[in-house]
């Protein structure tokens, strides 16, 4: 009776099987590529998030703040945690405080606008905030996934040196699979390079708006009148 020939093996690759079968840096280079993905789609939703609510503040503050009576009025309209708010209420407290030896080095004009552009810079700054990190995992995951895919070649052409089976089978398939790093390395730069893109140029027009509100109540503070348009023309870019 005829012995029964047994099926070849079937190797199996794989995402699954690449995190199954691989090594400590297979792993630790799938386990980085993930926090930076899960790191951009974070800052990429809570950016949005901030600037949809900032662009809603400029809009209330041209039909809240500057129809007020008078600057401490208008600040009171705005809701706690507003960052116009914020920003008005620094140029307001500058004006109320320029007394003392402050008077004789430094004037009003020159005392305001060292207050209102600190504020506006706090402001600017917690708007670019996290920016930074989607730039550098735009440009550092294609590399991340290159060296897991470079390693994961490595431990494939060792174990088939180590078999001693060089057939295109053993080979393609293990170098294949080592090829995914560098496409889920891909995967994670190209919405991060997107993403960062897309927020900067909104946050321009986010930035015009807060550099027209500290100019319009640089004026009235110093002058009594608002000087300049819209506060809010610059947050209806996108």
């Amino acid at each position: 009776m005829d012995t029964p020939v047994a099926a070849p093996e079937q190797q199996v690759y794989g995402l699954i099987p690449l995190w199954v079968n691989g090594n400590i840096v297979t792993r630790a280079t799938l386990i980085v590529l993930v926090v930076m993905s899960l790191g951009s789609w974070f800052i990429i939703f809570t950016k949005v998030w901030d600037q949809r609510t900032m662009k809603k503040s400029a809009k209330l503050v041209e039909k809240s703040f500057w129809t007020a009576d008078s600057i401490k009025e208008g600040v009171d309209r705005l809701p706690k945690g507003n960052d116009f708010r914020f920003i008005a209420e620094d140029g307001l407290r500058a004006a109320s405080h320029h007394e003392g030896r402050l008077t004789d080095r430094i004037d009003l004009h020159e005392w305001i606008t060292m207050a209102l552009q600190r504020a506006s810079g706090e402001v600017t700054g917690n708007l670019t905030g996290g920016l930074s990190f989607l730039a550098t995992v735009g440009s550092t995951a294609p590399f991340v996934g290159l060296f897991g895919t470079v390693m994961g070649i490595l431990n494939a052409l060792i174990a088939i040196g180590v078999a001693g089976q060089a057939s295109i089978d053993k080979v393609a398939g293990p170098v294949g699979e080592a090829l995914i790093m560098t496409a889920i390395g891909l995967f994670v730069a190209v919405p991060a390079v997107l993403g960062y893109n897309w927020l900067l140029r909104r946050n321009k027009g986010l930035q015009d708006a807060i550099n027209n509100f500290s100019g319009d109540l640089h004026a009235y503070l110093v002058s009594g009148a608002r000087v300049g348009g819209d506060a809010a023309a610059g947050a209806q870019r996108k």
